[in-house]
């Protein structure tokens, strides 16, 4: 069975610091997987190294069957990165934002501008394309920043926490993107978040991370009977410790 994401032993070394510790995972095409873990636990650096920025000090990983090593331009044409806390070009319209996502991964504008309608009519931004960034609130930037990823058309999608930072109507509005994108475009989602709920009602399995290790994978409901527990934050204090969880809960309620 050919994965969406495999990966292999992969770890990533900074001096003596091992952020990524030999983590083995296998995400199928089309599914919505969740690494969800407390801050430092080494989810933004396993995403940097799926999409080629970083470069791993060992093991290795496929992404759509391409190489990670040897192929990273091959895994660059397919994949789609929305990074955490990203910023955008406030004196840009939308629809220029769209633009020069496009040209900078060489889109043809016989596709882009097509590409660019679908996206923006998909997004409910049609009536705002041309209105400056900067007069837009954080969840609709979050919006338009969500659009972006998708200019290639890619086949598999990384979300590094998607929902940090918004307000709860703005994160109900990303969510239900997220969701529309995964029933009516069929891509694979790679999500990164440190907050329960978000994983929970998003994802259809689930890795928790601490410390650059992968403790437990599977649905919830596997891992709610594998840690013997009734709810994903009594198993996720089971798994990474109270004081992990305590911080992630003050972090989610802020």
């Amino acid at each position: 069975m050919k994965f969406a994401i495999e990966t292999k032993d992969l770890t990533k070394k900074f001096g003596e610091i091992v952020a990524v510790n030999k983590i083995n995972l296998k995400v199928k095409n089309g599914e919505t997987f969740g690494i969800l873990g407390p801050n430092g636990a080494g989810k933004t650096t396993t995403v940097r190294m799926l999409n080629c920025i970083l470069r791993p000090t060992e093991g290795t990983a496929t992404v759509g069957g391409f190489d990670i090593i040897k192929e990273p331009d091959k895994v660059k044409r397919i994949t789609g990165l929305l990074p955490e806390s990203p910023g955008v070009y406030e004196k840009l319209t939308a629809r220029e934002f769209l633009e020069f996502m496009g040209d900078l991964y060489d889109v043809p504008h016989s596709k882009l501008y097509n590409r660019m309608d679908e996206i923006l009519e998909l997004f409910e931004l049609k009536n705002r394309e041309n209105d400056l960034l900067e007069g837009f609130s954080r969840g609709m930037r979050q919006k338009v920043l969500l659009a972006a990823t998708l200019i290639t058309d890619p086949e598999i999608i990384f979300l590094d926490e998607p929902i940090s930072g918004l307000d709860p109507a703005s994160a109900r509005m990303v969510k239900d993107m997220i969701k529309l994108l995964v029933s009516e475009a069929k891509k694979t989602f790679f999500i990164c978040t440190h907050m329960l709920s978000f994983a929970e009602e998003m994802c259809g399995r689930i890795a928790i991370i601490d410390r650059g290790q992968i403790k437990i994978e599977g649905t919830l409901e596997e891992i709610l009977r594998e840690s013997k527990s009734k709810d994903l934050e009594k198993a996720y204090l089971k798994i990474v410790g109270k004081e992990a969880v305590e911080k992630t809960l003050l972090e989610w309620r802020t």
